[in-house]
């Protein structure tokens, strides 16, 4: 099998959608990124601290690993956190089986069964009694992943229950699928039978299968955020730029913004101004919302191709490639400075005397020590307000006036 499947089970969510994406995408260079690599560390510092809590490494091997690992740049003592709280789910999820679990890490399971040429890699497999659990650690912090009949999982499991079939047979009934996203205090999961999930398969081949032979049509969705041709696809052009013409629906086409003689006027009527039909409903704001969501990161995705574009000589009409701002640097800054000290120049004007920041100091001296030593000075003050989605697992923000305001409710109705 190809080390880089067309098909992988992680971009399943948008081929499922997209047929014609995988090889749209083949056109494009595959890219990878700091948050990707930090990533694939991360899931290592998960991996030995889980072989390690389940006894399938010694303490040594452990540090063995850990202190390589700590030698790459992008090393973070955030990702030893991470796996800890990954590992005590671990736990948690082995301590709900009544008999002591089958469990294997980092296991690389076949599904080209159901996908051409298609393998997955499970974080974390367990199996006893009638259940089989699949655990997957996701380190990124932008957007939360819904473990709700995630095709991922479900591909890794439908590989799963193909590769140890054979020692457990039949008596398999049940899966569940748990998705842990630490740093967006993000955790999810999923379950159905296998019968169900074997359905689910079946489904899904013919639809693999004309995806990997590019039958099909574009359709764009969310599902495009990742894909390597994302800004210079035709079709999420044409959606998004039908966004633009949806808009033009959301408002009574009657509306006119009014100006101070409008306003009198529309008072005469006996109309109330919140009544105008120029300003969006709390509906609207949400409709224009949704449909526009996914406009900024196009739009800011199709200037990067032509950017690139224009670079490799292309026209692109209207448009041309300057010089951005620049900041000045010291072509030798040690020289620089020795030169002002010489000349005289106090050394408290050229360089300033700041303490480490608080992460800075947590970093150096271990986040234990750190607790102890200066734990008590410690605050964390409320987070600025961010709009997201009613669905998101965080907890609804309450400002000061908003307290006020339901204390002001509650003291009214009870006079």
């Amino acid at each position: 099998m190809s080390k880089h499947a067309l098909l992988s089970p992680s971009s399943a969510h948008r081929w499922l959608n997209c047929p014609l994406a995988p090889r749209l995408e083949a056109q494009f260079p595959e890219q990878t990124s700091e948050y990707a690599m930090e990533g694939t560390i991360a899931h290592s510092v998960c991996e030995i601290a889980a072989k390690k809590k389940f006894k399938k490494v010694k303490t040594a091997e452990y540090n063995k690993v850990i202190k390589k690992l700590k030698t790459n740049s992008l090393w973070n003592d955030e990702m030893l956190r991470t796996a800890e709280t990954y590992v005590e789910h671990l736990a948690e999820r082995q301590m709900s089986f009544e008999n002591e679990p089958y469990i294997a890490f980092e296991v690389k399971v076949d599904i080209s069964d159901y996908v051409p040429e298609a393998f997955g890699r499970c974080d974390c497999v367990m199996f006893g009694g009638n259940t089989l659990i699949i655990t997957d650690y996701k380190h990124g912090k932008g957007v939360p992943v819904s473990a709700d009949e995630n095709p991922q999982l479900m591909l890794y499991a439908l590989g799963a229950l193909k590769l140890y079939q054979p020692l457990f047979g039949s008596a398999l009934r049940r899966v569940e699928i748990y998705i842990d996203q630490p740093r967006l205090d993000s955790y999810g999961s999923w379950s159905c039978t296998t019968d169900e999930l074997l359905a689910w398969g079946a489904s899904v081949k013919p639809k693999a299968q004309a995806a990997f032979m590019g039958f099909g049509e574009y359709h764009a969705g969310d599902w495009c955020r990742f894909c390597r041709a994302s800004g210079s696809c035709k079709a999420q052009a044409e959606q998004n730029m039908g966004a633009f013409d949806d808009f033009k629906d959301l408002v009574d086409k009657q509306a006119e913004v009014l100006t101070p003689d409008g306003a009198e006027q529309l008072k005469a009527t006996g109309r109330e101004l919140k009544d105008n039909v120029a300003i969006l409903t709390p509906d609207e704001i949400s409709s224009v919302l949704e449909r526009g969501k996914n406009l900024v990161e196009w739009y800011e995705k199709v200037k990067a191709n032509a950017l690139e574009a224009i670079l490799g000589g292309t026209l692109i009409p209207g448009y041309k490639v300057v010089e951005g701002r620049s900041a000045r640097a010291w072509s030798n800054q040690d020289k620089a400075l020795e030169k002002l000290l010489a000349s005289g120049i106090e050394r408290a004007v050229i360089y300033d005397s700041v303490p480490k920041t608080l992460a800075q100091l947590e970093k150096v001296l271990g986040a234990t020590k750190f607790k102890e030593l200066v734990g008590e000075f410690v605050t964390k003050p409320q987070g600025k307000p961010a709009l997201a989605l009613a669905s998101d697992s965080r907890k609804e923000f309450n400002s000061a006036s908003a307290d006020f305001a339901a204390v002001a409710t509650k003291d009214n109705g009870e006079k």
